[in-house]
């Protein structure tokens, strides 16, 4: 479900720790896949490249067992973004150490941090483009105009159709189509400010126009 306009990253983080099942739900669905991505990035090339699920599961174990890291998060002490990779970075370090004799790495694919730093951003800035489109076909339900808008941002993102084209396909007018298309950026854009204040509750409208310009060039 679309959040609540009161909710942020921060009650879900309390709701997962204490247990809850729906908040654990939606804490891996956007996650997991940020912890696969920054350790897919780590570890790109060498034969470590073969724990990232195992890995991966190991953070979300850290987080949800009892008096596990979900547990100490604090609001107070900066944003989830620079928490989480913390916990992603110790479990790869974690991973590496146990396994330094068996599967040394080649001097030529360091397991560094600044790997993991940017492969994780980007794998963030995904998650929080998923979460925004997912946002955004919710709102969308019962509406189908929304909803066919919806479904042309799939068409010429994902498969990568020129409007022209899907207007052949459909029989729409291409003018009228390109009109439906604006309107549908900006139902994304107003999807993904939602999803940037969920993470980010205390930003400024400026600071989320900045964010969701970042997160688009990340992945651009």
């Amino acid at each position: 479900m679309t959040p609540p306009a009161d909710a942020t990253c921060w009650t879900m983080i309390r709701d997962a720790a204490g247990g809850d099942a729906d908040a654990r739900e939606r804490f891996a669905r956007v996650y997991l896949p940020v912890a696969r991505g920054a350790l897919g990035g780590r570890w790109k090339g060498s034969p470590r490249l073969a724990w990232v699920e195992d890995a991966a599961q190991d953070v979300f174990v850290e987080c949800f067992k009892p008096g596990g890291v979900l547990a100490a998060a604090d609001a107070e002490r900066g944003g989830f973004r620079a928490f989480f990779l913390a916990v992603v970075r110790n479990v790869a370090r974690r991973h590496e150490e146990k396994h330094r004799p068996e599967v040394p790495l080649p001097d030529q694919h360091p397991a560094d941090d600044t790997s993991l730093s940017v492969a994780f951003d980007k794998a963030w800035a995904r998650a929080l483009l998923k979460e925004a489109a997912r946002v955004q076909a919710e709102t969308a339900m019962g509406n189908e105009r929304a909803t066919k808008r919806v479904e042309l941002l799939r068409l010429r993102f994902q498969d990568g159709l020129p409007i022209r084209a899907i207007a052949e396909r459909w029989n729409e007018d291409v003018t009228k189509l390109h009109h439906e298309y604006a309107t549908a950026r900006e139902e994304f854009r107003a999807a993904l400010r939602t999803v940037i204040a969920f993470h980010h509750p205390t930003a400024t409208e400026a600071a989320l126009d900045d964010a969701s310009r970042e997160l688009l060039a990340l992945v651009g």
